[in-house]
């Protein structure tokens, strides 16, 4: 098999072994697996609102997914994006708030330039940290998460003004020309994030395989040295890949925000969707094209599983675990794949 066939088929392999093992769980738990899944895929396609739901939800994971994929091109662990993504859901809604009578086109324009700012600043700090300092982003970033979440609800109870606020722990509603949601698939919370996420999906794969800028990721990632030997600046290349991620899980989180929740309100934790855009990441290689693919299967199983009748969520959730766990332990499926060499008949000549 050869190695293009290969990356397709590894993360549909990991996906039937994870659904399989997911069925020997639900049946050592005493539960019929074909019914459970039954009710799964069928409540996930069932309705067009459940539908509308599984696009809605496609679009953060996408662009988080996609701000993963930069940072580990170029050689980086991202662990940051909860808290760059919670950074844009939260300045995205300030600013909707504080400009509640802008023109609707210019209201996203202006929420989707803040989402991105406030997250590439975010995906800043941890860049420059290790291009001068030598620090670990995996370090960093975690911490950051707590720093971001703990500042952000900080900001939601304290600084934001009383006008901006419904309750102590969650501010207003933004306008209807401040929201994302279209108002399609039988009044689902299906968002124009999706577009959003079709859009940044072309202009990474066309950076990352068509451009200089893609091409000294790419190279930093592999090997830094040799990079700064070829004449690259690592130090650069390090700090505006974190930026890209960054920014890119800066919008995902506007997306949420503005598109799902059309508010901002106090986290008890770091975002969900910043750990599962990593999961989904992981599930495509990194591959921007493969990230919708990913996203749409998470989709599916985080909607579809609202309708498993007597079957815990939680099973699904091992699941996709499952699923992750297997894309990365692909050398054993890859071994399995491997082209079998042709045995040379008579010997040499």
């Amino acid at each position: 098999m050869s190695k293009k066939t290969q990356n397709w088929a590894v993360p549909l392999i990991a996906v039937l072994l994870g659904m399989l093992l997911g069925a020997v769980l639900m049946l050592a738990s005493g539960y019929d697996p074909y019914w459970a899944y039954v009710d799964l895929f069928s409540t996930a396609f069932g309705s067009l609102k459940n539908i509308g739901e599984i696009l809605r939800a496609m679009g953060p994971l996408v662009l988080i997914a996609l701000g993963f994929s930069v940072a580990s091109k170029a050689g980086f662990f991202n662990v940051g994006l909860p808290g760059q993504a919670l950074a844009g859901w939260t300045a995205s809604v300030g600013f909707a708030l504080a400009f509640p009578d802008l023109p609707r086109a210019v209201s996203i324009i202006c929420t989707v330039a803040v989402g991105l700012i406030a997250g590439g600043i975010v995906g800043a700090i941890p860049g420059l940290l290790r291009a001068y300092l030598g620090t670990s982003e995996v370090i960093v970033t975690i911490m950051m998460n707590y720093i971001i979440l703990y500042s952000a609800n900080s900001v939601i109870r304290d600084v934001f003004p009383d006008s901006f606020m419904r309750s102590s722990d969650a501010t207003n509603k933004v306008v209807d020309a401040a929201s994302y949601q279209l108002g399609l698939f039988d009044g689902s919370r299906f968002n124009i994030g999706f577009f959003l996420a079709l859009i940044a999906v072309a202009v990474i794969w066309f950076m990352m395989k068509k451009t200089t800028t893609g091409y000294e990721i790419t190279a930093v990632g592999l090997n830094p040295h040799a990079a700064e030997y070829a004449g690259m600046s690592s130090k650069r290349v390090i700090v505006m890949s974190m930026i890209i991620s960054g920014a890119l899980a800066g919008l995902g989180g506007t997306v949420e925000g503005l598109g799902t929740f059309e508010n901002a309100y106090v986290q008890g934790s770091s975002l969900s969707i910043g750990f599962d855009g990593m999961a989904v990441a992981l599930l495509a290689s990194n591959s921007p094209i493969g990230i919708p693919f990913a996203a749409l299967l998470y989709g599916v199983l985080s909607i579809g599983k609202t309708g498993m009748i007597g079957v815990p969520s939680e099973i699904i959730d091992v699941v996709s675990a499952l699923i992750i766990f297997f894309v990365g332990s692909n050398y054993i499926i890859r071994h399995y794949l491997k082209p079998r060499k042709k045995a040379v008949k008579g010997g040499k000549n």
